[in-house]
């Protein structure tokens, strides 16, 4: 299975990093794993809302350049589906096969995503009403994707 993880920005503080290399090698016994990041916009202080969509645009273009177009479209969305661990994990397991082998979930940058992006996504995941930095939302993805691993073969993980 191919799993790729399409995110805005990069992680710069040391402790994100080590917790994004833990789950990647945890994950690597179930999935490729790709984790790719693409270049966010500053956004200007006091920026319009034209000029705040031409930077969700411009980044989700970039996004968009890195999905493949079989690939099964999962975006993260304060307005998309909440679930419990074990729906998440049902779902996760019918993207893999809607996506032929091929997933693609994505973080967006600090204004949201791009119209585009979100009609060429197939599905939209929230996970909370409360707005995450970018760094924790990608452990705190990359740990579910992993429990749902773990829930689809039986096997054990603390609750």
């Amino acid at each position: 299975m191919k799993l790729s993880l399409i995110c805005v920005g990069s992680l710069k503080e040391r402790h994100w990093r080590e917790a994004v290399q833990e789950y990647a090698k945890r994950l690597s016994a179930y999935c490729q794993l790709t984790i790719i990041e693409v270049k966010d916009e500053k956004t200007p202080e006091g920026a319009s809302a034209a000029q705040e969509e031409q930077i969700r645009a411009k980044e989700g273009r970039r996004i968009l350049e890195k999905i493949r177009d079989r690939s099964c479209v999962v975006i993260l969305d304060i307005q998309g589906q909440r679930m419990s661990s074990e729906l998440f994990s049902a779902e996760h397991e019918r993207w893999e096969t809607e996506g032929r082998g091929e997933l693609c979930l994505v973080i967006g940058g600090s204004l949201g995503l791009s119209e585009e992006l979100r009609a060429r996504a197939n599905h939209r995941v929230s996970f909370s009403d409360m707005t995450f930095p970018h760094q924790l939302m990608r452990v705190i993805l990359l740990e579910q994707l992993y429990r749902s691993y773990r829930i689809r073969r039986h096997e054990p993980y603390h609750k």
